[in-house]
């Protein structure tokens, strides 16, 4: 199939910023109560904004999840990303060429809030790719898994979403790009979860960013 746009998720495929941001939340929680190594962390939270895990959170540490809690959390994450994080391996080539080749008709399509998206894209020289056509779940009525922040951008390119490909890397993020209508790749690094992401919906599973051509 020819694909006519080109839809990124941002943590995990453009930026390596999954680890470092579930680190804040975990240092948080552990001061709350409840002890996870990184490694659950993030099998909890990946893919997932914090506020709509706010019921497991509860439930582990006993308290409610407050306003207080996230300015917080968000400060510590926005703290050690201007601090920490970098890009995926390979993505500059990656996205270059896809702008070059769909003529610009890329966007990126996150869960995550704005500021972080847009900081993490400026720090790691990725911002230039996106002006303009970056969309927030948190902007949306409703987030991944559901299908709205990429029919958002698909609508602000003027493609249809079955003409995107939408370039993933949890299940959650799979799911949205599905019920959105369009093709879902799924970056998966060495150790990653591939059968979770296979049954998610991903039609095909590359492992280096210089296998996203199209």
């Amino acid at each position: 199939m020819t694909f006519e746009a080109v839809l990124f998720d941002c943590d995990g495929v453009l930026v390596d910023s999954e680890a470092i941001t579930c680190g804040a939340l975990r240092d948080m929680l552990d001061e709350n109560g409840w002890r996870l190594s990184l490694a659950e962390c993030m099998a909890h939270f990946v893919g997932h904004t914090v506020r709509s895990r706010a019921h497991l959170i509860e439930v582990n540490t006993g308290k409610p999840l407050t306003d207080a809690f996230m300015d917080e959390f968000y400060r510590r994450r926005n703290e050690r990303l201007e601090n920490e994080i970098t890009a995926i391996d390979g993505i500059h080539d990656a996205v270059r060429h896809l702008h070059e080749r769909c003529e610009g008709r890329i966007a990126v399509a996150s869960g995550a809030d704005r500021f972080k998206v847009e900081m993490m894209l400026q720090r790691v020289g990725l911002a230039q790719f996106f002006e303009g056509r970056i969309f927030s779940g948190h902007e949306m009525p409703r987030s991944k898994p559901h299908p709205d922040v990429y029919l958002a951008a698909a609508a602000h390119l003027q493609m249809d979403p079955a003409r995107c490909l939408v370039v993933e890397d949890t299940p959650v993020g799979i799911a949205a790009g599905v019920a959105a209508g369009s093709t879902v790749w799924a970056y998966a690094p060495p150790l990653a979860l591939t059968e979770a992401l296979t049954q998610a919906g991903a039609q095909r599973l590359f492992a280096h960013m210089n296998d996203l051509r199209i």
